[in-house]
């Protein structure tokens, strides 16, 4: 079976919005990298990256997803994921991931974009 991966933008407030679906791998995490920097490039240094339909990840994804969080952090910028707790067999494939590896708290992690943009909102606890 053949996943379809694909990034669609959009806006939420002062925020850029990436919805990204599919599995996030060696082949696709190369058009995230591009689409995170034409964001910034656009100057667009908020960012919520909505994982939710990201049906698997292996570490080429983390990096980007690493990658991205230090490319906003050096110009001052944030970045959200949305990491819903259920839904794709029990829970986001990113979300256990980025655990098994020890990085998931490094990241604002959100259930949904209206949380994650949302400045009253607390992140989820890692």
């Amino acid at each position: 079976m053949v996943v379809a991966f694909n990034v669609t933008d959009g806006e939420q407030g002062d925020w850029a919005v990436l919805r990204v679906s599919g599995e996030l791998d060696l082949m696709t995490s190369p058009v995230l990298r591009q689409r995170v920097h034409d964001v910034v490039a656009e100057g667009r240094h908020r960012l919520v990256l909505d994982l939710s339909e990201v049906w698997f990840c292996d570490s080429s994804g983390v990096g980007v997803l690493i990658a991205t969080r230090r490319l906003l952090r050096s110009c001052q910028g944030s970045l959200r994921l949305i990491l819903p707790a259920q839904g794709a067999a029990d829970g986001s494939h990113v979300n256990r991931v980025l655990g098994a590896l020890g990085v998931r708290r490094l990241f604002d992690v959100h259930p949904d974009v209206v949380s994650a943009v949302d400045e009253e909102s607390r992140p989820l606890s890692a």
